[in-house]
């Protein structure tokens, strides 16, 4: 049996609204990523899950409890938590600003000073991209492209084990991890270059096949729109 899944970034929170980067580490859904989700919510209010599954990371695990609170057609009991679909590790650059982090990452790609993170993929390429966050990073933690290409095939597997009698499901995780998901699995990219960052709220679906094979169909979409 084919499963359907729904991809849904997170809502905004406090570290999106400061500019900051977030990856395994957490910052609190604010009013407005609340109320945004709300109406991600009530769209999908209408469409049966056979289940809900979500990252482990906090603002996950809210947005998918709005989701399920807000289902009127299905019944989901316990949410699981897959740690597989946490968002991109970022090391040392935790919580540091967004645009200064990026700035080292082009130096460290050898482009010189750039900011645009969509300028340097589209530059040195995803995988340079990934390598040279890592070496830039001081204690060289953050996730290269083959650990989290293992990490995305690895939760590919594991939700096809989990979902083989589930004909739909709601998953929330992250907007660096559903783009770089969407990259390597949407027929729309190259593999290569980069893709528009997905909306918090965003609805990004997918087909997990019988064979174990995963595509996505649809990427950062308003619910509203599906």
């Amino acid at each position: 049996m084919a499963t359907e899944v729904y991809l849904v970034r997170h809502g905004e929170t406090m570290f999106n609204q400061l500019n900051k980067v977030q990856g395994w580490c957490d910052s609190p859904l604010t009013v407005k990523g609340i109320n945004d989700l709300k109406r991600t919510a009530d769209a999908l209010s209408q469409v049966h899950f056979d289940n809900m599954y979500s990252s482990d990371l906090k603002r996950a695990i809210d947005t998918v409890h709005l989701m399920k609170d807000a289902n009127l057609v299905s019944d989901i009991g316990k949410i699981k938590k897959l740690p597989e679909f946490r968002e991109v590790f970022f090391g040392t650059f935790e919580g540091d600003d967004i645009n200064q982090t990026w700035d080292q990452v082009a130096m460290a790609a050898g482009i010189g000073h750039e900011d645009d993170i969509t300028k340097i993929i589209n530059q040195v390429g995803l995988h340079n991209f990934r390598e040279a966050t890592k070496k830039a990073d001081p204690r060289h933690l953050a996730e290269n492209t083959e650990e989290l290409d293992k990490r995305m095939v690895r939760g590919i597997h594991v939700l096809g084990d989990l979902t083989k009698n589930e004909k739909r499901v709601l998953l929330v995780t992250h907007g660096d991890f559903i783009k770089t998901l969407s990259i390597k699995y949407w027929n729309k990219s190259d593999g290569k270059h980069d893709i528009i960052f997905p909306n918090n709220g965003s609805v990004t679906r997918g087909i997990l096949h019988d064979d174990g094979q995963f595509e996505i169909v649809d990427y950062n979409v308003d619910a509203e729109k599906l």
